[in-house]
């Protein structure tokens, strides 16, 4: 029975118990456990593999591009970041809340590295977000246009929690992408909350894109419940030159 065990817990897809029956077996036969105890046990392995596994998900749904953590992050370099204001906002209240994130500074000062942090920290709490660069998230609004699946498209972003925008900035827009922009900005209103990094403060936002009314109404709603951080200090990748490969990855 116990040479059996294996392979109906293969049968049954519980690695978790498969990877310690036998430490807990020879466990039960040495210290005489009970055999709700050694079962307890086993479950607890098999929810801890299943945990592991949907984190593991998660991360890789993220498309995080760079393995950036609050662990990781240089503040002591970068003094326009208020470390305790970012691991205030690591606790996620701000997504219970609906809020958003703008993350305004010049190239380098760490913005991206803030933004990929939390994200994963909304990871590792259990929520399904996920890393655009801005570029690239307006190209696939636009390719989507194509085939008619916009709709389906801005269903599936307007779910996710929380959304990082990447480098919304000096970009070349058709009006289709504003558009489909804003159509996205407005359907997560007051839903989900996104996490939005640029160089342009708000104010700074009409001629990328060229639609006076929908910035009004764009900067109107990302900013009623919204957390503005702006990085003003030196560039993570000039300054110390022993970490200049892991500084690459800020902007």
């Amino acid at each position: 029975m116990r040479e059996a065990l294996p392979t109906q817990l293969a049968a049954l897809r519980l690695p978790g118990i498969a990877a310690v029956l036998e430490e807990e077996l020879a466990r039960a036969e040495r210290e005489g456990t009970p055999a709700v105890e050694v079962i307890e046990r086993l479950f607890a392995a098999q929810i801890a593999r299943c945990r592991e596994k949907r984190l593991a998900y998660r991360l890789a749904q993220a498309k995080l591009p760079w393995p950036w953590t609050l662990a990781t992050f240089p503040f002591e370099r970068q003094p326009s970041v208020d470390r305790a204001q970012i691991r205030a906002l690591a606790g996620l209240d701000f997504l219970r809340r609906h809020e958003n994130i703008l993350i305004v500074g010049p190239p380098g000062t760490g913005k991206t590295g803030i933004a990929i942090a939390l994200l994963r920290e909304a990871c590792l709490s259990g929520h399904p977000g996920r890393f655009y660069n801005a570029q690239v998230l307006l190209d696939e609004l636009y390719a989507s246009l194509a085939d008619r699946s916009t709709t389906k498209l801005l269903v599936q972003l307007a779910r996710i929690q929380p959304l990082a925008i990447d480098e919304l900035g000096y970009l070349s827009l058709k009006p289709e992408q504003s558009n489909a922009f804003f159509r996205l900005m407005d359907q997560r209103y007051d839903r989900v909350s996104t996490i939005l990094t640029t160089n342009l403060e708000p104010a700074d936002w009409y001629p990328l894109f060229n639609n006076k009314p929908l910035v009004d109404a764009l900067i109107d709603q990302f900013q009623h419940r919204c957390i503005t951080l702006r990085f003003d200090g030196p560039s993570l990748r000039t300054s110390a030159p022993s970490t200049k490969a892991r500084s690459k990855k800020a902007s």
